[in-house]
């Protein structure tokens, strides 16, 4: 089974070529550890930790013995704190470098990231939100990993519609007394860490209805003085995929739970932890099409199975391998472009991060409000798009490889039922659409948007005279002006029946979505030819990037035209 390689070539191109970072050195040298400890202490121990799952018995959860044995490797180096404040224990890096180390955990064990994602999300709601000392207790025990943070939400009743949460918060001294149960808390319980702290959404007596009267709670296992919380974990769930992170159903009685931001705001506060977590979904999609484009180009590189069919290309050898074939190679650059071009996407999103907090380089024509609001239009494409062609990437991994891949010992169908649950959690495909179409683009009366085509529009108006790329540059002009007008239409539809947004929504996505990637990869071309003309940079790799490129925009950027044609059917066509 082939061992995954952190691509860490691109992610270099990205940080040095493609952002305003100043530590490029610094974030080589880092990214050179983080690929050496998922290289070898996470990709090999991942279908172990699959097979084994999680245990539960009396009460209490056990994660695989190596995967324990890996988290106690991963908190020890420092890993954890890598882009957390300095004041609490952390290192103080950029986001830039935080997602590709990320990507890299992601790729090579996707039950594994979920612990340290979910951790270092509820570390950023208590930096903002958190009192004084909430942060002195908490912080530097969370940032080094000897506690580990989770995210209560969801309900049996209530799940993507948090309004409906029925878990109760009774004030009790200077605290608030818990009790409610809930469901799919992933990593609510485990023995790799020696407590885990719930960020538990809850409401308090006389609170308004609907998520206007949700508090946020933090709920330790174990408080203070060592006692237990009384946080019952009363089973987990036998699942898909994942099998090595624990999903539990929790039950607070009379749990001791601290106030986390103001009463009744607590859906502000956890909104931080959600967006965080959309991005950290978003990079698991990437990392899942670079590891089934790796996979299944190894695979095709040695399988050998018939012949290229402009003749005999290895005459020494009974058979071709399967690169001769076409559909193959299409198959392999779909998942090659969708893995480089999220990578930009999620890379330009954690610059914007970078910007938003004060801890990068401001970004050329953008002041931090601009920042913000692009981030925050950016966000649900990169979460919804990147899940779902990483999805079609796993699936393409299992056609590449054709039998062997639907079986145990290749190694992919895990990477499908693993990667499966991304599209999922933090928001479906469906949510995020109509977040983006409806909150962010029309309830922001197109400004989010303008700010992003203007990007679009600059890059073609700077290079107009790029001949090399007259063909690409014309095509996104087009999509630049095309992209406005196709949303005012949907605008003026909405006016007259709301439905018309649900209708809509998903193909707007991912019309957005084959758009944006269109950008990043016209902008890397550019670059790459730039590069090439400078004989210390790799050739081979920047002749793939063009090639690639070229690939994108003949192949899949077309597919914005079919989902163009559908969001405008509306609701007519929707009648069961």
């Amino acid at each position: 089974m082939y061992n995954y390689k952190a691509p860490l070539k691109d992610m270099n191109f990205l940080l040095n070529s493609m952002s305003d970072s100043d530590d490029s050195h610094d974030a080589a040298l880092v990214l050179d550890q983080a690929a050496l400890f998922v290289e070898k202490e996470l990709a090999p121990i991942n279908r172990t930790c699959d097979e084994q799952g999680c245990t539960f018995i009396d009460g209490k959860v056990s994660l695989p013995k190596e995967m324990s044995e890996a988290f106690l490797h991963y908190a020890g180096a420092g890993w954890m704190g890598m882009s957390m404040p300095e004041t609490w224990g952390g290192q103080g890096l950029s986001s830039q470098m935080a997602a590709c180390a990320g990507e890299m955990i992601t790729s090579a064990h996707h039950a594994f990231s979920m612990i340290p994602a979910l951790n270092m999300s509820a570390i950023r709601v208590l930096l903002k939100f958190g009192s004084d000392e909430l942060k002195s207790r908490y912080l530097p025990n969370m940032i080094s990993g000897k506690w580990l943070g989770c995210m209560s939400l969801t309900e049996a009743h209530s799940g993507s519609d948090l309004g409906l949460i029925r878990t109760s918060a009774t004030p009790d001294g200077d605290a608030y007394s818990i009790n409610g149960n809930k469901i799919f808390i992933s990593a609510g319980a485990h023995d790799a860490c020696e407590n885990v702290i719930h960020l538990v959404l809850a409401r308090v007596k006389g609170a308004p209805e609907g998520i206007k009267g949700l508090s946020l709670f933090l709920v330790p296992s174990i408080l203070a003085d060592n006692a237990f919380n009384n946080v019952h974990c009363i089973g987990i769930e036998e699942k898909m995929g994942i099998h090595s992170n624990p999903t539990c159903a929790i039950n607070y009685e009379n749990a001791k739970g601290f106030l986390v931001g103001d009463l009744n705001k607590g859906i502000k506060a956890m909104f931080i932890m959600m967006n965080e977590m959309r991005m950290g979904a978003a990079s698991q999609g990437v990392g899942l099409s670079e590891v089934c484009y790796q996979h299944s180009y190894h695979y095709a590189s040695e399988r050998r199975q018939g012949r290229s069919l402009k003749g005999i290309v290895e005459p020494n050898h009974e058979a071709d391998t399967l690169l001769v074939h076409a559909d193959i190679r299409r198959m392999l650059l779909t998942q090659k472009a969708f893995a480089e071009g999220g990578r930009a996407l999620n890379q330009y999103c954690s610059q914007l991060l970078d910007h938003v907090e004060g801890a990068g380089n401001p970004i050329a024509d953008l002041n931090v409000d601009e920042s913000n609001q692009l981030l925050n239009f950016l966000t649900p494409i990169a979460k919804a798009f990147c899940t779902e062609t990483g999805l079609e990437s796993s699936s393409l991994a299992i056609q590449v490889l054709g039998g062997h891949g639907y079986i145990r010992e290749s190694g992919v169908e895990q990477l499908y039922r693993d990667g499966r649950i991304a599209t999922l959690y933090e928001g479906t495909t469906g949510i995020q659409a109509l977040d983006l179409l409806g909150r962010k683009v029309l309830g922001s009366q197109g400004k989010s948007l303008l700010l992003f085509t203007k990007k679009l529009h600059k890059l073609c108006q700077l290079e107009k005279g790029n001949t090399k790329h007259k063909a690409m540059i014309n095509q996104l002009a087009a999509y630049t002006k095309e992209w406005p007008k196709l949303t005012q239409t949907i605008g003026m539809k909405a006016m007259r029946d709301h439905e018309e947004v649900g209708a809509a929504a998903y193909d707007y996505l991912m019309y957005c979505g084959y758009v944006a990637l269109a950008y990043f990869w016209l902008d890397m071309s550019i670059k790459a030819s730039a590069l090439l003309a400078d004989a210390q940079h790799d050739e081979a790799f920047l002749k793939a990037k063009i090639n690639t490129a070229v690939f994108y925009f003949s192949r899949l950027l077309p597919r914005a035209e079919s989902h163009k044609s559908a969001l405008l059917t509306g609701t007519e066509t929707l009648k069961l």
